[in-house]
């Protein structure tokens, strides 16, 4: 990982240029580059087909500018763009997806909607994206009031999907093998927390459920064993999203186990776009406007998850920490 320089672009007509003030890492999402897993680093995506194609890798090093929790002030808009209806102005905070760069040219139509919610403080802004993937998930489980539900994975994105399942009427379950993030998982409306590697998940939720499980399960953390556990944890007929980035083989996934003995629904959830049935009502714009709504309602607090706020000059720093000391981190924001 290193800081690359590069010469200042000029703005192409209908563009902005922002000043990045704020970036937020994705561990999951990040590290497969860094840790060379991503598919896209040895297969490449046909969107048209929406199949991986061998031969050839849709990515090669070096992966520059990735990102996707950006945060930003206007600094020149495109003459082009005059009078367009929604923009933002110069001076303007906004948020967005440029990557972790210092200056983004970004399509205006892509920063319409985007200035930061008033009273929202910047850094908050960087929560968008990963928001709207935890927001994504909950819609996907189709949450009823008074249901069991078991989170599995309690870093950034699963600390905030337990958050909103407790917000839309879930008795919520946190499960995770740091013991750290589970009593962060308690502050966030967590029932009941239980340590992957500690405790025997399936029972413990079958015990507490009258002998009946979860009646769904999110897996958030990419990890094949605790889809697996998700998939022991749910009830016969019960509902599991999948809302990790997994990686390679399914190592640890059995589905000839529990998920078919006990009819198990398994669901994916993933940001390229909303559930099917929801699909007329909600769009990805919305996940992310609607999240940083309820942030600035004071509904959920996203500004406590910053472990660590670095230099840009130091990522190498903050790459080396997500992937050597998990638990020392939660989220790292680079700061420009």
């Amino acid at each position: 990982m290193e800081v690359a320089e590069h010469p200042r672009a000029e703005l192409p007509p209908g563009h902005l240029r922002v000043r990045t003030r704020f970036s937020g890492i994705s561990a999951g999402t990040e590290l497969t580059a860094y840790r060379g897993t991503n598919p896209y680093l040895t297969r490449t995506w046909d969107p048209d087909a929406r199949l991986f194609r061998e031969g050839s890798a849709g990515i090669q090093y070096p992966v520059a500018g990735w990102g996707y929790s950006e945060v930003g002030e206007v600094i020149e808009v495109a003459p082009d763009l005059a009078g367009t209806p929604g923009l933002p102005h110069p001076g303007d905070l906004v948020w967005g997806i440029w990557g972790h760069r210092s200056e983004g040219l970004v399509p205006a139509e892509r920063m319409i909607g985007h200035t930061l919610p008033a009273g929202l403080e910047p850094l908050a802004g960087a929560f968008a994206r990963v928001g709207a993937i935890a927001y994504n998930a909950v819609l996907a489980a189709d949450i009823h009031l008074g249901e069991d539900v078991a989170v599995f994975g309690q870093g950034v994105i699963g600390l905030l999907t337990t958050r909103l399942a407790q917000l839309n009427g879930a008795r919520v379950t946190a499960v995770d093998a740091l013991d750290s993030r589970l009593e962060t998982a308690k502050a966030y409306g967590a029932h009941h927390t239980l340590n992957a590697i500690t405790d025997q998940v399936a029972e413990s939720i079958r015990d507490a459920t009258g002998g009946l499980g979860a009646d769904l399960a999110i897996e958030i953390s990419g990890a094949y064993p605790a889809l697996h556990e998700a998939l022991r944890s749910v009830a016969a007929g019960g509902r599991v999203v999948a809302s990790g980035f997994y990686q390679g083989d399914g190592i640890g996934l059995r589905l000839g186990d529990e998920f078919h003995h006990n009819r198990v629904q398994l669901i994916c959830s993933q940001i390229g776009g909303v559930p099917p049935q929801l699909s007329n009502r909600w769009s990805v714009e919305r996940l992310q406007q609607t999240f940083l709504r309820l942030v600035a309602e004071g509904q959920v607090d996203v500004t406590s998850l910053v472990s660590h706020t670095i230099p840009a000059a130091d990522a190498a720093d903050a790459y080396a920490l997500l992937d050597e000391r998990p638990a020392a981190a939660l989220q790292i924001v680079l700061e420009f």
